[in-house]
């Protein structure tokens, strides 16, 4: 598979054309700018805001520095294929896209009740999107233009492209490209693709012809004659295999990496008890990845058969790295659904020219100013970066936006400041965010190219740093000092999730951070403090957690600062049992912690922890169909995710009843009562606690003044201690004096 070429060498389909103010949305606006037609049309189910932390919006303006007319379809209304003539005919293709979040997530919460809001819409309105918006989309605009070309993107299409566990149907689903009867199907972020297709559907290509394009997925018939078919349908019959050191590195083409030379060693050992099996061993001759597909199981098999659907989660997410990937196809009925390799990262001067577009900052004029949450959340933040090579189990950035981390140059950052001291309303000095998916992997890379394209594992950090990682922050360190020197710029704090294991490596970088960009408090997300969970999340232990806050105490004393962690965790995520989320409650009240909201875990497509949840298996281990087999306990029913929920909101009297009797069930009567030892009191007439959410609520018990703070009412927290000696299992009791709260 040859490299895509750089958006840079692309020629310009017309000549430059200045940059208009919008998108147009109407055909008035369109005649203001002197157009008949747009070349291109993008339907999304969010608002359109004119910023780079909307996918509408780069697309949109990237496609208009190349000389194309771009015109947008925002929250169009979907009863009927009128909406969709709007702008007329597109001259190339339908861009089609749910948003910035997956339309079933957007409007359902984990536990699949209706949303009241959402935050991408103007005036925070639910409704204005239909369930599946990419699917319904497609259906309208083929009926307005049925020649029209069809390409879906966004994270919608990106991560339901192959047969997928769908939580809100509880089924598998097929291809979305199959259900929406798209022509083509970009996933990740697909500046690269995009243009390039522009401008072969410009040039008089047929998009049936357009085969070649890395990140797209599309039907075909049968593999080519040129190409190397692996047959990987099925999991190891019992036998003899060729023992695989280490099944996420190509160690053929990579004798030097680090992790494999200690193989007769600690990293041995762990490979030998969580060793992953693939289905086939290649022969000796070398195959051509650029020519070479692996046949996951159909739809139909993965459909009836979960052991099969582990399998083929865990082939599809070791073809992820775009140096090493093969491309992939799964038959659905009589159709093949073919993937090709991931997209190539952008490089530095690439991220560059995306977010140095002319975007005017702000949503839409045709909104009057009502007020977009999202866009108000994002409107004084700064995206650094992208991509993340965490690979936590229950995320899906990784299989959106890759594992290789895509940076900007320090000068753009700060360019993209000045444009905000200058041009957003409403700035007062205080940038929100300096981050990305991770806010501190700014420019953290593999120690040689050549490592990097040929390793095949999941994650960097798990289950520790990769040796060949490279955890110098300094060049995130000199941003942070550099942005706050710029004229007007009062604050600059850090937002995004932080990766507190990587942040331990540079106490430099903890210092700066502590020191000058914490508001009071910091968000981090250890999700757990046992370690069934926390190896199924593929997370670190609490050891690194406790390093870290001491370092984060330590420097915030020495700044002179009163300043607190808000740990995150996470409820019913597969691995989980009730035990452990006891040992969580215990952890956090020992601690003194009273979460006012809290998140269960949500079976988004594609992650792992999703296959994990639906096939009861650890696609990250051996799998197999006998009984002996490892598997994987997950909270399912009502009753059992609402029970973990409780033990993260421990203080509230509303789950008290529902602990009581857990506890009864699980044999810890003893921890029912008044003393200090205890977790829940005895009677409910006890306490007084008024979650966050009811605090506003006409005849609501009122919390006392000074009692109970949280991230939302205000910090530093109350320094009543609470519980101090509750006992843990297989840790011992500390005393805290400090106490804080976060929500979910």
């Amino acid at each position: 598979m040859q490299a895509t070429p750089s958006i840079f060498s692309f020629p310009k389909y017309r000549a430059e054309q200045k940059a208009a103010p919008f998108l147009p949305m109407s055909r008035q606006e369109m005649q203001k700018l002197g157009w008949d037609a747009c070349d291109i049309i993008i339907v999304t189910g969010d608002a359109y805001v004119d910023h780079p932390s909307f996918g509408m919006a780069i697309i949109g303006r990237l496609l208009e520095a190349q000389g194309f007319r771009v015109g947008i379809l925002a929250q169009p209304d979907w009863h009927s294929s009128e909406a969709f003539t709007a702008l007329g005919k597109p001259r190339l293709f339908f861009g089609i896209a749910a948003g910035n979040m997956d339309s079933m997530i957007n409007r359902y919460t984990a536990d699949k009740k209706i949303r009241s809001d959402d935050a991408y819409t103007p005036g925070n309105v639910a409704g204005k999107r239909p369930d599946r918006a990419s699917i319904v989309y497609s259906q309208r605009c083929r009926e307005a233009y049925k020649d029209v070309p069809l390409v879906l993107g966004g994270i919608e299409a990106s991560l339901r492209r192959i047969a997928h566990y769908d939580y809100w149907q509880d089924k598998v689903r097929r291809s979305i490209l199959l259900d929406a009867r798209a022509d083509l199907l970009l996933y990740g972020n697909a500046e690269r693709a995009v243009v390039e297709l522009a401008h072969r559907l410009a040039a008089g290509e047929s998009i049936d012809q357009i085969r070649d394009l890395r990140g797209t997925a599309f039907v075909r018939k049968d593999t080519p004659e040129d190409w190397m078919e692996i047959d990987s349908t099925r999991i190891d019959r019992p036998g003899k295999v060729d023992k695989i050191i280490n099944p996420y590195v190509n160690t053929r083409d990579l004798p030097e990496c680090e992790l494999e030379q200690r193989s007769g060693g600690e990293a041995a050992e762990m490979e030998a008890e969580d060793e992953v099996q693939i289905l086939h061993i290649e022969s000796r001759v070398r195959l051509d990845r650029s020519k070479t597909v692996i046949r996951i199981p159909s739809f139909e098999k993965v459909s009836k058969d979960p052991v099969l659907y582990a399998h083929a989660s865990r082939v599809l997410h070791l073809e992820t790295n775009p140096g090493n990937a093969r491309a992939l196809v799964q038959l659905h009925g009589d159709q093949e659904v073919w993937l090709n390799p991931p997209p190539i990262p952008l490089s530095m001067q690439e991220m560059d020219y995306v977010f140095d577009l002319p975007y005017a900052r702000v949503p839409h004029p045709n909104y009057k100013g009502a007020e977009i949450p999202a866009y108000k959340m994002i409107r004084f933040s700064v995206n650094i970066m992208r991509g993340c090579f965490g690979g936590c189990t229950f995320c899906s950035i990784t299989e959106h936006e890759g594992r290789i981390i895509q940076n900007r140059s320090e000068e753009s950052i700060l360019k993209e400041i000045e444009q905000i001291r200058d041009k957003v309303p409403g700035f007062t000095g205080v940038i929100s965010d300096l981050g990305g998916p991770t806010a501190n992997m700014y420019r953290i890379a593999c120690k040689t190219r050549e490592i990097e394209a040929a390793c095949r594992k999941p994650s960097c950090v798990y289950p520790g740093i990769c040796p060949n990682l490279n955890t110098d922050h300094s060049a995130l360190t000199r941003l942070y000092r550099n942005a706050r020197k710029l004229r007007g710029v009062k604050k600059i704090l850090i937002a995004s999730g932080l990766r507190y294991d990587l942040a331990v490596q540079d106490p430099d970088y903890v210092r700066e951070l502590v020191t000058h960009h914490v508001g009071g408090y910091l968000k981090i997300a250890p999700e757990h403090t046992e370690q069934g969970p926390l190896d199924k999340m593929m997370k670190p232990g609490m050891g690194t957690y406790d390093h870290f806050k001491k370092m984060f105490e330590r420097f915030s004393k020495e700044a002179g600062k009163d300043q607190y962690l808000i740990p995150y965790f996470i409820a019913a995520h597969p691995g989980t049992r009730d035990e452990d989320m006891l040992n969580l409650a215990l952890w956090l009240k020992r601690n003194g912690y009273k979460a006012d909201q809290v998140q269960a875990f949500y079976p988004s497509p594609m992650a792992t922890a999703t296959a994990m949840y639906y096939s009861g298996r650890n696609p990250l281990r051996r799998l197999s169909y006998k009984k002996s087999a490892e598997r994987v306990e997950t909270a399912k029913g009502e009753k059992q995710r609402r029970l973990h929920k409780a033990f993260l909101r421990w203080h509230d009297p509303a789950n008290w009843p529902l602990l009581r009797e857990a506890l009864k069930t699980m044999g810890r009567a003893d921890l029912i009562g008044e003393g200090e030892m205890q977790l829940i009191p005895s009677s409910d007439e006890v306490g007084t606690y008024t979650s966050h959410r009811r605090k506003n609520t006409p005849g609501a018990a009122r919390t006392a003044k000074g009692k109970l703070l949280t991230q939302h009412t205000g910090l530093p927290p109350s320094t009543q201690r609470l519980g101090k000696n509750v006992p843990h299992s297989g840790a011992k009791s500390r005393p805290n004096k400090k106490r804080t709260e976060r929500s979910g």
